[in-house]
């Protein structure tokens, strides 16, 4: 089964907010839509098909319905009930969320959908997809979710490029390279999403801006990158202040080599 990296979720109490900074650091945001039936609505930055999506609560009051989706009811619980922003979890692209729900079923996770999902588009367009979330037992790891999408890869990289969403960007042509999510236990943590999703691990290293030790999950389009703090710096006191969570955005091909912190979350540009 082919899996791809999708997008990075990231929580903002007024997505819109997310423009500016971004645009200043030569990011090209555009404004998503809404998702009516949710209470929610987003701002987006793409890369190729692997894009950021600066997610908000547009009504509580309906966003507070949502039980079976996941991802609205980490959103309500995180955002409004906590005040906190910043990176949350990742959607992992299928062309077989059926099978897939089978299989992790199988496996033994608690798995909610998949559900099906849209988003009416600034232009009145409506994008369509499906959604599937899986838990793992009591929770011990925090897992991503995974969305299918209604068109095909190629017909939404044609409509994006079309629209103006891809390749805008003033910095060139950066890609989202990885992903970087802090961990209690790297090698337990790995070897669950490695059983579960069939990611294959690279060697280990240590980033000494971050103060972990890393190691990267192949994911096609962007990848995975897993670290767990050796000591004072980033990487711990996100753990400490988030707990486990996605943290840190690596952008290659931008011309620029600086490290940095932005929207509650932390940026590297390659």
């Amino acid at each position: 089964m082919d899996l791809y990296f999708d997008h990075l979720v990231w929580f903002f109490k007024k997505p819109e907010n997310a423009i500016l900074p971004l645009k200043e650091r030569g990011i090209h945001v555009v404004k998503g839509g809404r998702h009516e039936s949710w209470g929610t609505y987003n701002t987006l930055t793409y890369f190729g098909l692997s894009y950021i999506e600066f997610l908000g609560i547009e009504v509580l009051s309906i966003a507070e319905k949502h039980e079976e989706n996941r991802l609205i009811t980490q959103i309500v619980e995180q955002l409004a009930k906590e005040n906190r922003e910043g990176p949350a979890t990742v959607a992992i692209r299928t062309n077989q969320i059926d099978e897939l729900a089978s299989k992790l079923k199988a496996k033994g996770l608690t798995v909610y959908g998949p559900l099906t999902g849209e988003r009416v588009r600034a232009d009145g367009q409506v994008i369509r997809w499906s959604l599937l979330f899986p838990e793992y037992p009591e929770k011990k790891v925090k897992l991503p979710f995974f969305i299918e999408w209604e068109k095909s890869d190629e017909e939404r990289h044609s409509e994006l490029e079309e629209q103006g969403f891809i390749g805008s960007h003033i910095i060139g042509q950066p890609k989202l390279e990885s992903i970087g999510f802090v961990v209690d236990n790297l090698d337990k943590t790995l070897e669950i999403w490695e059983n579960l999703f069939g990611l294959k691990q690279e060697e280990e290293f240590t980033d000494s801006e971050i103060n972990a030790r890393c190691r990267i999950l192949k994911l096609n389009g962007t990848n995975l990158l897993f670290c767990t703090p050796i000591g004072d710096g980033p990487a711990a006191t996100v753990l400490k202040e988030k707990g486990q969570t996605p943290f840190l955005v690596n952008l290659s091909h931008t011309n620029q080599n600086h490290f940095f912190e932005m929207l509650d979350g932390y940026w590297k540009f390659q």
